[in-house]
């Protein structure tokens, strides 16, 4: 019986770049399904649950990013931006919403296979999102993406969630930066300490009793971050 390939969706309007990504795709061993538009896409997400997708900010029905803002709330795996939209703010924009990576149009199909098989690489490493975490007021339930603080449901935004979720399954063990930063935002932020520590500092207003004085995530200086469960 031959292996099960693991599912790539492809969110672009383009029929070119599917006429061109599909057999690539299918030539590396993946199985590529299609989508021509955000909303078609969401469907396919929510309907095979892809390994993988490939998400074009540039739609026709809406802007990819709400594309991306949207498949957040219920997707987990590796999604690549693929843009013609070269701009800094576009990609920190995309980086922030969630998104693995981002590569720019026109593209080689090499580079493209390289950071999905990275995506896959960095999804099937993360520990796997099971059971519930407490710390003080704050409980976070990682089978349902979930935090609150008492009553309150606590608003995340996707890199803030996935930050407290990865210390949260280390609880009681130092996490370092590039270990935090390559399995949040891969491999190629694994030196950008000073972008994880903004994230921290939004986390923990959110979170913790005393944001000058936290309890929750603990700085290990020099090394890295620890969730005190």
């Amino acid at each position: 019986m031959s292996a099960v390939r693991p599912q790539i969706l492809v969110i672009d309007d383009e029929p070119q770049i599917h006429r061109f990504l599909t057999p690539a795709l299918d030539a590396a061993g993946y199985d590529a399904k299609r989508a021509d538009n955000g909303q078609e896409g969401l469907r396919g997400i929510a309907l095979w649950n892809p390994d993988a997708v490939v998400l074009d900010l540039g739609l026709p029905d809406m802007d990819g990013k709400e594309v991306l803002r949207r498949a957040r709330e219920f997707y987990a795996g590796p999604i690549i931006i693929l843009s013609a939209r070269d701009r800094e703010a576009e990609k920190i924009a995309a980086l922030d919403l969630g998104a693995n990576d981002y590569v720019e149009k026109p593209f080689g199909v090499g580079e493209l296979l390289a950071r999905l098989r990275a995506g896959l690489r960095q999804g099937a490493l993360r520990p796997a999102a099971t059971g519930v975490v407490t710390a003080g007021q704050v409980t976070i339930d990682l089978d349902r993406r979930l935090v609150t603080k008492g009553e309150e449901r606590l608003k995340l935004r996707p890199k803030e969630y996935d930050v407290l979720a990865y210390l949260a399954r280390s609880a009681g063990k130092v996490v370092s930066h590039a270990d935090l930063l390559t399995a949040v935002w891969g491999a190629a932020h694994a030196d950008d300490v000073q972008y994880l520590r903004v994230v921290i500092g939004q986390l923990r207003h959110k979170i913790e009793p005393d944001p000058a004085v936290p309890t929750i995530v603990l700085t290990e200086a020099g090394i890295g971050y620890r969730f005190e469960a």
